[in-house]
């Protein structure tokens, strides 16, 4: 009978016997997301750069030549074509939203958690990135034809009369292409940043 008592006390102590909890640790958060978060705000300012390029060279393009008749007077401006006055409008839409989205960009640098401000800036960024893309290329089209013209429906190129008009408006479609392209970069920089931080 003693036996068996003492064998169950024993056993009782080794049940209540205090087994340690582990605590856990709090992982540290990958750098690369607050890296993404700065190159983003690079991009966003790279980009501010090249489309506010591309609207004012465009918006201020204008030529007269130095000869004229009693009846005409031969001028080149912008305006005097829907497509670039597309283009300026554009490009003006680009600059002002890149303007306004630093603040948001800045905010995912200081949380590189907040989810919801990146997957914001990238449907605004997609959206821009088609208009910056659609106004680019429809003024890529004017300018070649004002470089080569096209014989079939008798357009006559007007770049060797208007040759400082031709330069500046080549200028403001590469800046918008620049611009896009930046814009690319930025959708798909966010869309691998939202894929891998789930």
């Amino acid at each position: 009978m003693d036996r068996s008592k003492s064998e169950t006390s024993i056993d009782m102590g080794k049940a209540t016997k205090a087994v340690p909890v582990p605590v856990p640790v709090p992982v540290p958060q990958p750098a690369w997301k607050r890296g993404v978060s700065i190159f983003d705000f690079i991009l966003r300012v790279c980009g501010l750069v090249a489309a506010l390029a591309a609207t004012a060279t465009m918006g201020t393009t204008d030529q007269t030549l130095p000869f004229f008749t009693q009846f005409f007077q031969f001028q080149a401006s912008y305006d005097d074509l829907p497509t670039f006055t597309f283009f300026v409008v554009a490009n003006a839409i680009a600059s002002g939203y890149l303007l306004l989205s630093m603040p948001f960009s800045i905010v995912a640098i200081v949380r590189p958690h907040a989810s919801g401000v990146k997957l914001l800036l990238l449907i605004l960024d997609t959206v821009v990135m088609g208009l910056t893309t659609a106004a680019a290329a429809a003024a890529a089209a004017i300018v070649y034809l004002a470089h080569n013209g096209n014989s079939n429906t008798n357009w006559f190129a007007i770049c060797q009369q208007f040759n400082d008009f031709c330069q500046r408006v080549s200028g403001a479609v590469v800046a918008s292409f620049i611009a896009a392209v930046l814009f690319i970069c930025l959708v798909v920089l966010s869309a691998v940043a939202l894929r891998r931080a789930h």
